[in-house]
């Protein structure tokens, strides 16, 4: 797609640039600061002529995608090159994209990334269309559907059959079934991820067609499913894939408890488990247990997995790095599974612990052992006090985020990490009624270098010193320091802007009683 070009040439084109500036010169009369300016515009333009295809196109590759729009329309050359430099791509795959796709694509002929998302309540694209999109993009590596509901079984045949160097496919709320997904699995024997969520045509119970393994099983290294009525009948296909390192379930009925144990038999590499909202008790964490490499681990509203279960993958599974614990408060998880974290897991870097009541027993314990600990959050506990921090500010050396949200301390709890806590850098406290801005201001005086973001819920939010607006880190406009309003006001220029409305607005009112006041005087002296 590039061009080279000569010294020759480069010399035959500046002589005609020079050429037609001398001639301009001797034939037009312009004053010598235009002349000055339009020699340095000559310039340019010879140099960007000149700029081989290949340059130009890393150019607009550092551009945002607006720009490069933008750019394509300056001539034929740099529209050119743009398209043929792009290599990701995101249409409206409403069903008039099917005449468009040979424009499209032939303008396009490079793209190895496509995503294809239609609105819920228009006709997505049909089989033809993908079928003549996997035709011109034939160095396909990642593909995204998003309610492409005019899909069919036969559609994914097709596509797979012509993009066989897919990597990445991801696919929701699309109505083909196990015969598509397989027909993937079979001929994309690159496959490294597959993301699955809301996948209508699979059929829910016994007669559920299994899914995998294909070719495609020695390559994947990401599983994620998503929301899907019979996940397991994708079973087969995480059993046999050899060399996985992440498992992603999200509310996928089913009971997973029969499965793990298959899988952590022949599926030994993997290093990240996420489970959300399914059905797995401490049978299952057990099997889990016996995945030696596993570094990350997240049970999110799991409520039969208890401290038996967490303790059993804790004393195993010593390289854990990431734990999340969702609770959903009941109270199945606690001191116990906590101290067995603390006692076996000593790399632990990350911790998140949502629902569950620990109290100053294992958080002290957490707090020796694993010296690593980096970033801690408590959320929703109702146990966690002053004592607790206390304890968090004496203990954790390593400590650099620390979030604490509904949870029952006050200012003397915050008053403790003034002094405690070396290394941190961050403090988020979200809905804790006992923290005052006056504790949030104590703090940061008296720790300048860490950042203090006190979230009061409804009734107030800050995040600056002394009414100085400052970025928070978290890409979202913070609050003025001492502003009371609704959640929804961003800044504090929005309160100015409301208070300017209701002051004017209770201004009219007055003037228009002070009207009335008025006229009805004078109806009555000049009746009398």
């Amino acid at each position: 797609m590039g061009q080279s070009v000569s010294s020759a040439k480069l010399t035959t084109r500046r002589d005609c640039y020079h050429s037609q500036r001398s001639y301009s010169r001797s034939t037009v009369l312009i004053s010598p600061m235009k002349t000055e300016e339009a020699e340095v515009i000559d310039e340019l333009s010879d140099f960007i002529s000149d700029l081989p295809d290949e340059c130009l196109a890393c150019v607009f590759q550092c551009l945002t995608p607006a720009d490069r729009k933008r750019c394509s329309l300056v001539c034929r050359r740099w529209l050119r090159i743009e398209g043929q430099n792009r290599h990701r791509l995101s249409l409206n795959a409403q069903s008039d994209l099917h005449p468009l796709i040979p424009s499209i694509f032939s303008r396009f002929d490079a793209v190895t990334k496509l995503a294809l998302k239609c609105d819920r309540r228009s006709v997505g694209i049909g089989d033809e269309a993908l079928a003549s999109i996997s035709e011109r993009c034939p160095n396909l590596t990642r593909l995204k559907l998003r309610a492409c509901r005019d899909l069919t079984d036969a559609g994914m045949l097709a596509f797979a059959k012509n993009c066989r160097g897919l990597k990445k496919l991801s696919c929701g709320s699309c109505t083909f079934g196990a015969k598509g997904m397989n027909a993937v699995l079979d001929n994309c024997p690159a496959l490294e991820e597959l993301s699955v969520k809301r996948l209508r045509g699979i059929i829910d119970g016994a007669a559920a067609e299994p899914i995998g393994p294909g070719l495609a099983a020695a390559s994947l290294k990401t599983i994620c499913l998503k929301e899907l009525y019979n996940g397991q009948c994708f079973g087969p296909l995480i059993i046999g894939a050899r060399n996985l390192r992440s498992l992603k379930l999200f509310r996928c009925s089913g009971d997973w408890d029969k499965l793990f144990p298959l899988i952590m038999d022949q599926v030994t590499s993997i290093i990240e488990i996420h489970m959300e909202r399914i059905q797995v008790s401490d049978v299952g964490l057990e099997a889990i247990s016996n995945s030696l490499n596993l570094e990350i681990l997240h049970l999110v509203k799991t409520p039969e997995c208890t401290n038996a279960g967490l303790g059993a993958v804790a004393e195993k599974c010593k390289l854990l790095r990431k734990l999340h614990i969702d609770g959903w408060k009941a109270n199945r998880i606690g001191d116990h599974g906590l101290i067995a974290v603390a006692k076996s897991c000593s790399n632990l870097q990350e911790l998140v612990l949502i629902g569950v009541n620990p109290t100053k027993l294992s958080l002290e314990m957490l707090a020796s052992n694993c010296q690593n600990l980096e970033r801690l959050a408590l959320c929703g506990s109702d146990t966690v006090g002053d004592a607790e921090i206390c304890c968090i500010a004496l203990k954790c050396i390593a400590l650099k985020k620390l979030c604490i949200k509904s949870c029952p301390i006050s200012d003397h709890g915050m008053e403790a990490l003034a002094s405690g806590c070396p290394n941190l850098v961050k403090v988020k406290v979200k809905k804790c009624r006992g923290v005052t801005p006056e504790g949030a201001d104590w703090l940061r005086a008296n720790r300048g270098s860490l950042s203090v973001n006190l979230d009061m819920g409804e009734h107030l939010d800050v995040t600056a010193n002394d009414g100085v607006v400052q970025d928070n880190g978290d890409g979202i406009p913070p609050v003025v320091a001492g502003q009371i309003g609704a959640p929804g006001i961003a800044s504090s220029s929005t309160a100015r802007s409301t208070s300017f409305k209701l002051s004017g607005l209770l201004g009219g009112r007055s003037f228009m009683a002070c009207t009335l006041r008025r006229l009805a005087s004078s109806n009555g002296s000049s009746r009398s």
